[in-house]
């Protein structure tokens, strides 16, 4: 029944943009707009070739859709193609600084590459855009314990249980003895 509801809505969200262009440059518009639902389609659903081919279509007409960019920037993380992956993020940090999903994964990506000093940097400027966002002050501990920092670490560990207490389970038993756990909390499970 959700899912009924969900292609309702956007069908009522397409045919109210349809609806709403005219002209040229509209229609360019359109043509983006209905290659990138039909891309997060393919996406979800698994089809990856088909969601590439229709994500790069989006590019073809708008060079600077941050969700294209994104998008292609996950198939490839998922593909493995690391590099790849980050200069897609990179693109869709290019045109929209604060595109928080994009500064998350690039700075996961650099993680996994050995760079801690960029990846604080990105934990950081994500904290700055949106200071509730548990899962970087999470990987910002992290990040911080593994350069020797670790009083600053456990505190970002203490904010993100904080935050959200399901990340508790994510800390190792060595880190979590040090991090208080918040109390009159109710614990919950989260998907990452």
């Amino acid at each position: 029944m959700k899912a009924s509801g969900a292609r309702v809505l956007l069908a009522v969200v397409l045919a109210g943009s349809i609806a709403s262009c005219s002209g040229e440059d509209d229609v360019q518009n359109r043509r983006a707009f209905l290659a990138l639902t039909a891309g997060l389609q393919a996406h979800q659903e698994g089809r990856l070739g088909e969601a590439v081919e229709l994500y790069e279509e989006v590019l073809t007409l708008e060079p600077r859709n941050k969700f294209a960019w994104y998008n292609l920037g996950l198939i490839d993380q998922t593909r493995g193609e690391s590099a790849r992956a980050e200069e897609r993020y990179r693109e869709a940090i290019s045109v929209d600084p604060d595109f928080v999903a994009a500064l998350f994964n690039l700075a996961v990506l650099r993680t996994a590459d050995g760079d801690d000093d960029e990846a604080i940097e990105l934990y950081r400027q994500i904290i700055e855009i949106q200071p509730g966002y548990a899962p970087a002050h999470l990987n910002l501990g992290f990040a911080l314990i593994d350069i020797g920092e670790g009083r600053e670490g456990r505190a970002e560990l203490e904010t993100a249980t904080e935050l959200d207490p399901s990340l508790a389970s994510r800390i190792p038993d060595e880190e979590a003895a040090e991090v208080a756990t918040p109390t009159g909390q109710a614990e919950t499970t989260t998907s990452p």
